[in-house]
């Protein structure tokens, strides 16, 4: 029997327990065991806990032979408080999926750039197994069977064809390891999404990503997610299409990467291509 291991590297849980007991509810009734990390339900201000403790916990469960599968808890803040200070040798010698989004994005896009290991841009137990979608169940299934995945957007920003590894996440997360050495060195296809971010921040945090002759450079496509909650619609699509006009790469929307219920599952780090609005991960 396989094992699941829920992890809390970023924010304390709260007064949800409810949930994480539906989320391993859930797993169990699919035939898995279980295990929780031991500060899954500590709380500093506004952290599951000290650094220290989810550091330990993060490598015990990559080097812990029991557990097969590691799932976020949930996000809120504390993974780029960790990334400096994980032994990344323990994680590459004990390959297994790590999957969540949101803040989680620091801890996938690091893992992924010091040891290559494909991480998950995908569902938490908090926020999507304590009562999961059949939409999201069957494309995070789809997902860690390593299936070829083909996702359709609705919008066309800027039309063409790239090719790369599929890379990114929760944008204001991506920005905040600016100052790391987190960039991919192969090409890549940017993915990315937001939550309660007005325009003016999602232009600049554009901005300051493509300010840098790396990512610029190695940035063949841009795949956009949702932008929930923003304060303004039509800026939004103006930006955008201001984007594409800009970069001259192919830049398309519309797409369920998302902190909505409803999203598919990211292999960050696998060959992917781009044509128009037709993603397909291979």
């Amino acid at each position: 029997m396989k094992t699941v291991g829920i992890i809390s590297p970023a924010g304390a849980l709260g007064e949800d327990r409810e949930k994480l007991e539906s989320a391993k509810k859930y797993f169990e009734s699919k035939g898995f065991n279980v295990k929780l990390s031991k500060n899954i339900f500590d709380s500093k201000r506004y952290l599951a806990g000290e650094d220290e403790i989810k550091i330990a916990e993060l490598e015990h469960f990559f080097a812990d032979p029991e557990i097969d599968i590691i799932i976020n808890s949930r996000g809120g803040y504390g993974s780029i408080r960790l990334i400096n200070k994980i032994d990344y040798e323990i994680i590459k010698n004990n390959p297994k999926p790590f999957i969540g989004f949101s803040d989680i994005t620091a801890l996938l896009l690091m893992i992924y750039k010091q040891t290559g290991i494909v991480t998950y841009h995908g569902p938490m137990a908090m926020s999507d197994f304590a009562n999961i979608t059949p939409f999201t169940e069957e494309f995070f299934n789809e997902a860690l069977r390593g299936e070829k995945l083909e996702f359709n957007g609705s919008k066309v920003y800027s039309s063409g064809c790239a090719e790369g590894i599929i890379w990114g996440g929760n944008l204001a997360t991506v920005v905040s390891l600016c100052g790391q050495d987190f960039i991919p060195e192969e090409e890549f296809i940017f993915f990315t999404e937001d939550l309660n971010e007005p325009v003016y921040k999602i232009d600049r945090m554009f901005t300051q990503l493509f300010n840098m002759d790396e990512f610029r450079n190695r940035c063949k496509g841009i795949v956009l997610g949702d932008f929930l909650d923003v304060d303004n619609e039509n800026w939004l699509e103006e930006f955008f299409l201001e984007l594409a006009g800009n970069l001259n790469i192919p830049v398309t929307g519309g797409f369920k990467i998302t902190h909505a219920k409803d999203k598919i599952t990211i292999p960050i780090g696998r060959k992917c291509r781009l044509h128009d609005s037709l993603l397909v991960i291979d």
